[in-house]
């Protein structure tokens, strides 16, 4: 039977959450930040999709590898510009709110979208084509880094306790579809044009096609309501420090205990208890109180607050082994079954649109898998399993493609058990009046050198005759995940407005 403390984590029931801000907004609120994610996350793959014809427009087309390799170097700087986005936005974000900078985000990468799809070539403009690319990505990045923090938070704070991790694998479903998307059009493409007619004008369709629909969920947006979490969280934090008294160090709930530490979990005879812990968990008994719960539904260790460089490496490490393997999978694999393995470009990108499908299925299996049995262990099957499959998964592709679609799927459904956690395990870790911003540095950091990177390193590691350092890459940012789920704390559905 399970107990109070058990369930300690589960500490905001469903119905508390829906009735701050009701069901039929916060749904309406969730489906507009998915879709304006998944549109952005289209116009992003878009880039990496169709690198190859990229590269033979906007660079010297006399040296292909040369300018597919620096194509995948704008790809990586516009990736260093996400930790500055996320940080700016973050900050914004934890000040004037989630929906602002949503909007804002949205705006800006739609006109770096339609400035692509416009870009003259190489032949036309020399180097200046390059730069403007170069400048296109910046300005990419930048938004892209704040968007993907405050999604993130937004998402899981709108969420009900119980369900975050279901909830929150939404976030990163979109990252899948809109790869999955990308990798559509291309296929569409591909299959109805000419190689030189895609080369000459079909590449620019999806950046002016993804432009256009931005305009839709730049309209769903306008309409989202404010997070409550968010609106509550200042409230919160002052409640949480009145708690330590700034002279004794004890908090009112170690005090208003009878000469213990008085928090809950801890014993009579500690007299060297952390006093903000026991701050965090008095805070902890008025919202139990307030949701109608015991005050044994809360654990102590469980509230306990990480020190926050201690909290940004743990994130920053478990990101990095979600980016590593996901800009592997998702895009670059489809670059490197075309040019090393001569597969056809129409094969690779149906062949990655199904497995992207099986990505796409697995995320809320993995979420809903983590609300009812922890995020711990649904984390540590996307880093062990990562970790023993990405030899053998790279070194089975061929020139056909069933080979990538069944190496790809099975890497797939190994990713998603890690990615679809982010959302809530970061929400859950950092709190609510620096979680974008934190979040917007973590995480934009961690897909920065990770994620950005990667491509350019598996391109780089191939063209030198060693594809195993590639795949040694990808197996150490697992490694680095697997340490940082190992040492995070277990608070599958805490209520967000305690962690601190």
């Amino acid at each position: 039977m399970t107990t109070p403390a058990q369930t300690a984590v589960a500490a905001t029931p469903e119905g508390s959450q829906l009735a701050r801000i009701g069901r039929r907004r916060q749904r309406k609120s969730f489906i507009a930040s998915i879709v304006g994610q998944l549109l952005e996350w289209y116009e992003w793959s878009a880039y990496a999709v169709f690198a190859p014809f990229i590269a033979l427009a906007l660079f010297n087309p006399d040296d292909a590898v040369s300018g597919l390799l620096a194509t995948f170097g704008v790809f990586a700087i516009g990736f260093l510009f996400r930790p500055l986005g996320g940080i700016v936005f973050g900050r914004i974000a934890d000040r004037r709110g989630r929906r602002f900078v949503l909007v804002t985000t949205m705006l800006m990468m739609a006109g770096a979208s339609v400035a692509i799809g416009l870009l003259p070539t190489f032949e036309s403009i020399g180097l200046a084509a390059s730069l403007l690319l170069l400048l296109a990505r910046i300005i990419q990045g930048f938004a892209h880094g704040g968007e993907s923090a405050t999604a993130n938070s937004y998402v899981a704070e709108i969420a009900p306790a119980r369900r975050r991790g279901l909830w929150g694998s939404a976030v990163f479903m979109t990252i899948f579809g809109g790869a999955f998307l990308a990798f559509v059009v291309g296929g569409v493409i591909t299959g109805a044009l000419s190689e030189p007619q895609v080369q000459a004008w079909g590449w620019r369709i999806p950046f002016l096609l993804g432009a256009v629909l931005a305009v839709v969920a730049l309209w769903l947006r306008i309409g989202m309501v404010e997070s409550q979490v968010f609106q509550e969280g200042a409230d919160d934090e002052d409640t949480g420090a009145d708690l330590v008294d700034s002279e004794t160090g004890r908090s009112e709930a170690g005090r208003s205990e009878t000469g213990s530490a008085g928090a809950p979990g801890s014993t009579a005879g500690d007299q060297t208890a952390d006093p903000t812990a026991e701050a965090v968990v008095g805070l902890a008994d008025r919202v139990a109180a307030r949701d109608g719960l015991g005050a044994d539904s809360f654990s102590a260790d469980t509230l306990k607050p990480l020190s926050p460089a201690l909290s940004i490496v743990l994130i920053f490490f478990l990101v990095s082994g979600v980016a590593a393997s996901n800009y592997t999978w998702t895009s670059y694999v489809s670059t490197y079954a075309q040019t090393q393995e001569g597969m056809s470009p129409s094969g690779a990108y149906w062949a990655l649109v199904a497995a992207l499908l099986v990505g796409l299925a697995s995320l809320p299996f993995w979420g809903a898998v983590s609300d009812r049995w922890g995020r711990k262990p649904v984390l540590y099957v996307f880093t062990v399993g990562t970790i023993v499959t990405v030899f053998p998964l790279m070194g089975f592709i061929d020139a056909r493609p069933w080979t990538l679609f069944a190496a790809t799927s099975v890497a797939l459904f190994l990713l998603s058990a890690g990615a679809a956690l982010l959302a809530s395990v970061m929400a859950e870790t950092f709190p609510t009046a620096s979680r974008t911003a934190k979040i917007g540095f973590a995480y934009s950091m961690a897909t920065a050198v990770f994620g950005g990177t990667t491509p350019y390193v598996n391109e780089l590691a191939v063209s030198q005759g060693v594809p195993w350092a590639s795949n040694l890459f990808i197996a150490f940012a697992a490694a680095l995940a697997l340490w940082a789920a190992w040492r995070l704390p277990e608070r599958r559905g805490i209520d967000l407005t305690i962690v601190r």
